[in-house]
Order: C-alpha cells, then sequence, then structure tokens
C-alpha cells in the first residue's frame, strides 16, 4: 500500500547563470512500512529531497503526496500540522533544545500540538531508547550517542506515518551507529513506520530493503535489495 509519492520534482536555487538544479524531474514511490535508503555524494541533492518530503523545503515544480494528499496544496498553518503530526524528522546534529531535559525535548512536538502526553508512549520509548534514568538530564550532559536517541525519540513520539533520517549516524562511532541503526529498524519493524534514510555509510544502506541513488538531482539507480 503506498504511502507516499513523489511525482516530477524539481527545486531551483539562483537565477540565469548562478542556477543551480539541486533537483530535476524526481519521481518515485514508496510503499507503507518501507525501509528505504537514499545514497548519493555530498551535493547530490538527497537532503534537498529529504526536507521537501517532510514539509520543510517547498519543490519549485513537481508534487509529494503523503496518504494520498497533496502537501503542497496546504497553506503554512496546515503544512506545520503536517510536519507535527506526519513525519518524524531526525538530524545529524541532533537539534535539541539545549535548556530542555530528556523529556521535554522528547515530548515537545506533542506538546506544540496541544495535544495531551502519552504517557505510556513516552515510558516505552525511554525504555527502547535506553534513557531511563536520563529524564532530567539536559542535553550537554548527554554523550552523542545518547543525544541522537532522544532526538529519534523526539522523532517517534507523535507516532508519525514516515520516519525522515538525515545521516543520523554522520556524527557517531562504528558502535554508536549500529545501536542507532537497530533502534530505526525497531521504530520500523514494531511500529510499523516507513523509514527513509539518508546515507554516505554503504553497511547502513545494505540494511534497507530498497536503495534509492541520487547525483546531479536525478535518481540514477532504484534497486529493491529485500523483500
Amino acid at each position: 500500500m503506498e504511502i507516499l509519492r513523489v511525482e516530477n520534482l524539481t527545486k531551483v536555487y539562483g537565477k540565469d547563470e548562478n542556477e543551480v538544479r539541486a533537483l530535476d524531474g524526481v519521481s518515485f514511490s514508496v510503499n507503507k512500512g518501507e525501509f528505504v535508503a537514499i545514497i548519493g555524494p555530498s551535493g547530490s541533492g538527497k537532503s534537498t529531497l529529504l526536507h521537501i518530503l517532510g514539509g520543510v523545503d517547498r519543490p519549485t515544480t513537481g508534487k509529494v503526496f503523503m496518504d494520498g494528499k497533496d502537501v503542497y496544496a496546504q497553506n503554512e498553518d496546515q503544512l506545520a500540522i503536517f510536519r507535527r503530526r506526519q513525519v518524524g524528522l531526525i538530524y545529524q546534529f541532533y537539534n535539541l533544545i539545549p535548556v530542555l531535559n530528556v523529556t521535554e525535548n522528547i515530548t515537545l512536538p506533542v506538546l506544540m500540538d496541544g495535544q495531551k502526553i502519552n504517557d505510556s508512549r513516552l515510558e516505552e520509548l525511554l525504555t527502547i531508547l535506553k534513557l531511563k534514568g536520563r529524564e532530567n538530564h539536559l542535553p550537554n550532559q548527554l554523550s552523542g550517542g545518547q543525544q541522537q536517541r532522544v532526538s529519534i525519540g523526539r522523532a517517534l513520539m507523535n507516532a508519525p506515518a514516515v520516519v525522515l533520517a538525515d545521516e543520523p549516524t554522520g556524527n557517531l562511532d562504528s558502535k554508536n551507529s549500529q545501536e542507532i541503526m537497530e533502534l530505526l529498524k525497531v521504530s520500523n519493524q514494531k511500529y510499523k513506520q516507513t523509514l527513509i534514510v539518508i546515507t554516505h555509510d554503504e553497511n547502513i544502506a545494505l540494511q534497507a530493503d530498497r536503495i534509492i541513488a541520487v547525483e546531479d538531482g536525478k535518481i540514477t539507480r532504484d534497486e529493491v535489495i529485500r523483500r
């Protein structure tokens, strides 16, 4: 069952001789529960694509459909709700709020959405993410791996349909990298969430169900490696 569809997506920065085509006619679809790795060299358009999928950056032309709804046919208020409820974004640099503790960082999207915190889900996430006992720690009291776990918890707290991760292990050593990938695979398998991960790491890409390669803003390869 299709959860995400991208049709002829382009993203152009600058004009005339300064024009840069970050994305150039990208089209693909993703099924519900699929784990997709997007790979490609620096500057290939991977992060631009992820930000457009997540409702963060509007495309120049083309369309993104999430659960059958045209994402960019929505106004800014509707897009903000879309970002809070339907997608979970995980970044390489964590993007935690330094004055908020672990629990506050994880539950921030729920509170911003004016919703009641699901305490049982919060407890489950704290346990799975191995953050029990650190609920009141601030980000600067945590290791890099722990901070990335908090950012994963924040992305999963609202039970989004799609989790988008931009180089989620880029700042971590190999042990922490694999632990983070195992946690993301739990979200994919246990919660049946669709997972799209941008990575330079071939070992991470090979853990996915499918690999999409992007170069110069175009898809050069789209291969299912496991069903």
